[in-house]
């Protein structure tokens, strides 16, 4: 995701669509169609010297209404999918870390292998969802595990099903060995539950993409009228109708292929969601409520210590 300080500096702030695969595409299209209005207004105006069929200009107006409708209902759709995104990532910051403030606030101060257990799994949770909503987990991202784990893991076809079970499996563990309240974990379940609720709204969007149908009619729209736009603004403007038709397409364009890059807001586009980072965070926060920190070079059955 690209990062910016807004009402900053406009200049630059712009500098920063020229790091954007999308507007790589944009521009590319806009000059491949300069170059075909180039030749059209070249053939037309001096090879053949024809006298162009002048089309009124109120038809590519009211085409362009119409377009202009439907781009912003594409647009629309494919923000809230982003923002929805970002809602439920932020959520599951909110879970993780009321999750950890409560387990640790229920745990007697003894039980300092259950709150290593919690830290390690809720911040590979966070790593896991990452990558479970792209090409799938990579183990190698995930901390501190061991061979029999990354064997098991590796195993799983849905991997934070299991890790949020394996949450789940230890809080019912110290519920039944009287360490946790029977309030306490009923507080806890419903963070637990959140975790697979927010996994689950993110493969909603994941797997749900804007209707195939309507995506390819909006794209053959636009083909269609930035086709005949040059037929319309040659007559009227001769050569300067390159300049006109690029900025147009550049627009209708532009719009479309930013729309595409954000309906899917889990990737790794310049506009995607910062999951990563927000991965990230989880770890420190989690770590650092339940007061476990990584100490180097220890014995692996010690790669923990509590922080008083």
């Amino acid at each position: 995701m690209i990062v910016y300080e807004a009402n900053k500096s406009w200049l630059r702030d712009v500098r920063h669509l020229w790091v954007s695969y999308t507007m790589k595409r944009i521009m590319q299209h806009t000059l491949i169609m300069g170059a075909i209005t180039a030749v059209i207004a070249f053939l037309t105006l001096d090879v053949l010297q024809l006298s162009p069929w002048k089309i009124d200009g109120s038809v590519f107006s009211l085409l362009g209404i119409v377009l202009s409708i439907l781009l912003v209902f594409r647009t629309n759709s494919a923000y809230d999918r982003w923002w929805e995104g970002r809602q439920l990532w932020g959520r599951l910051v909110n879970d993780t870390r009321n999750l950890a403030v409560m387990a640790h606030a229920a745990l007697p101060d003894e039980d300092l292998d259950t709150r290593r257990f919690l830290a390690v799994h809720l911040a590979n949770f966070g790593y896991t969802l990452k990558e479970h909503l792209r090409k799938g987990v990579q183990l190698e991202d995930l901390i501190f595990l061991s061979p029999e784990e990354h064997q098991l893991y590796a195993s799983k076809a849905h991997l934070p099903s299991f890790l949020a079970w394996q949450i789940q499996h230890r809080i019912q563990q110290s519920f039944r060995n009287g360490d946790i309240a029977g309030e306490d974990h009923l507080n806890l379940k419903v963070h637990t539950q959140a975790l697979l609720e927010v996994t689950g709204a993110c493969e909603r969007i994941r797997k749900t993409p804007i209707p195939f149908s309507y995506n390819v009619y909006l794209k053959l729209y636009i083909m269609v009228y930035t086709g005949i736009l040059p037929f319309g603004l040659i007559p009227h403007f001769g050569y300067f109708a390159i300049l006109f038709v690029m900025f147009i397409a550049f627009a209708f364009l532009g719009v479309q292929l930013m729309a595409e890059e954000i309906e899917d807001p889990f990737g790794l586009d310049c506009n995607d969601l910062p999951t990563g980072d927000i991965a990230h965070t989880i770890r420190k926060n989690v770590f650092e409520i339940l007061e476990v920190r990584h100490v180097e070079n220890e014995p692996e059955k010690n790669l923990y210590q509590k922080v008083f």
